[in-house]
């Protein structure tokens, strides 16, 4: 008889989604967790990470105000502030899954978890080893930011310290040019500080579509981001109370605050994993099949730490699927197609199925539809932020399979984009959808040529 019917180390989304599940269902279920509960999403990344962009953007919005008719002055901003008002905010959503895990008969373990066997579970209570058993054991332990091996690295911060700043600096350099990279440096550029990204590739946003690349490139240059490409920080060098950062084409960098979001790693070091026999892929992501399982039968894992598809509502999904299967007979398996994603850069971008070229590569023959143009609300304010949406369309089926967007409310209106590409919609439904006026959204439904691009 073991001591639970599940037990999960690692108390973030997917974690607290799959084992409040099955303690709803009625499981002996347990969870251990050496932080607070919540996870990355909740108290390292998302959540906070957007108080972040709704801050900065009311200084667009104040810019905005005077074509309006709207005259504003005195207005100052706070970083500290903002950043306790940010803290109180997620003490209480920590509450919130703290509740949720009791409501649900979940035993909460205070410590970090080690595997010992396919049935075991080591935790470290305040140094002091528990050992529990479980019929099934789920790893949720999620990612970690990943920080490269050069000089001076020490003088670095990640977006955990990023979030928590005591103060605003007034340069800021961000090596890397992925979703956390983007959506910071377009925080701090709002809040007016001087904003470098550095990156190795050419462009950003790596394996988005091309155009929405390029636009978001321009959008970010526009408001006095400056974007190093092709380029690699070798040093980290404390000059005073600034540093000098050394680069691979010799320019030296000044900066008072240097930022690496290169990436994050699975977090799954020191878990016992590989000498209980799972298998890890190189870069520590843990091997899963489509149940999720792992080479050892009972262990299955979830979320980033498989490093798949890294996102919060994947990672709860697959958390919630596992607990339907094993305690609510109800066999589930996610669907990883049409998987609709957000960056809450300056502008947000929304984005559904494949990119143009993933659908080069699919199809033999595409169209494509594609509308830039000046949103209606910056017309009057004189704001030269420019909105891209973009449509691609397989010929021969004439099913949608990509739908992009970059510019203001792109994140919502791609949500409701989403359902209609996973339910295999075409581009004569969507050309038979009434628009609704005046909104950005209707350009989805009335564009009507494809560009010249989609050529053969």
């Amino acid at each position: 008889m073991y001591d639970y019917d599940l037990f999960t180390i690692g108390a973030g989304s997917g974690g607290v989604a799959a084992t409040r599940r099955a303690g709803g269902y009625g499981a002996r279920a347990a969870i251990c967790e050496s932080s607070r509960v919540g996870g990355t999403c909740v108290l390292r990344g998302c959540i906070p990470k957007k108080f972040l962009v709704y801050a900065s953007h009311v200084a667009e919005d104040l810019e905005d105000a005077a074509g309006y008719g709207w005259s504003i002055s005195g207005v100052s901003f706070d970083w500290p502030t903002l950043i306790r008002n940010k803290d109180t905010e997620l003490d209480r959503l920590n509450g919130i899954y703290e509740r949720m895990l009791s409501n649900a008969k979940v035993d909460v373990l205070r410590g970090r978890g080690r595997l010992i066997d396919d049935h075991t579970v080591e935790v470290d209570i305040d140094g002091q080893a528990r050992r529990v058993t479980a019929e099934r054991i789920l790893i949720a332990t999620g990612g970690w930011p990943e920080m490269p091996q050069i000089p001076g690295i020490e003088h670095a911060i990640s977006s955990n310290e990023a979030l928590d700043l005591d103060r605003l600096p007034e340069r800021i350099v961000i090596a890397g040019g992925g979703y956390i990279a983007v959506e910071f440096a377009g925080v701090f550029a709002r809040l007016g500080v001087d904003v470098t990204i550095v990156i190795r590739a050419d462009h950003l946003l790596r394996g988005f579509d091309h155009d929405i690349r390029l636009h978001v490139e321009q959008e970010m240059r526009r408001i006095g981001i400056t974007i190093r490409s092709a380029c690699k920080i070798t040093e980290i060098r404390q000059a005073g109370n600034h540093y000098a950062l050394d680069t691979t084409d010799g320019v030296t960098i000044d900066t008072d605050t240097v930022f690496y979001a290169t990436g994050r790693a699975p977090n799954t070091r020191g878990l016992g994993l590989e000498e209980a026999g799972i298998h890890l892929r190189d870069n520590g992501a843990i091997a899963v099949d489509d149940y999720l399982c792992t080479a050892v039968p009972s262990v299955f894992a979830i979320g980033d730490c498989t490093d798949r598809n890294n996102l919060t509502p994947v990672a709860i999904a697959e958390g919630r699927a596992l607990a339907e299967t094993w305690f609510n007979d109800n066999p589930q398996i996610v669907s990883y197609e049409n998987i609709a994603t957000a960056v809450f850069s300056q502008p947000p971008i929304g984005t559904v199925g494949l990119t143009e070229e993933q659908a080069r590569l699919a199809f033999a023959n595409i169209d494509i539809y594609r509308s830039a143009f000046k949103p209606l609300k910056n017309t009057l304010s004189g704001n030269e932020g420019r909105t891209l949406m973009k449509l691609i369309v397989d010929r021969e089926s004439d099913r949608v399979v990509g739908c992009h967007m970059a510019g203001p409310d792109a994140p919502e209106i791609i949500q409701g984009v989403a359902i209609a590409l996973k339910c295999g919609a075409t581009k004569a439904q969507f050309d038979d959808t009434m628009a609704i006026h005046p909104t950005a959204a209707e350009e989805f439904v009335t564009m009507y040529q494809p560009v010249a691009a989609a050529a053969e």
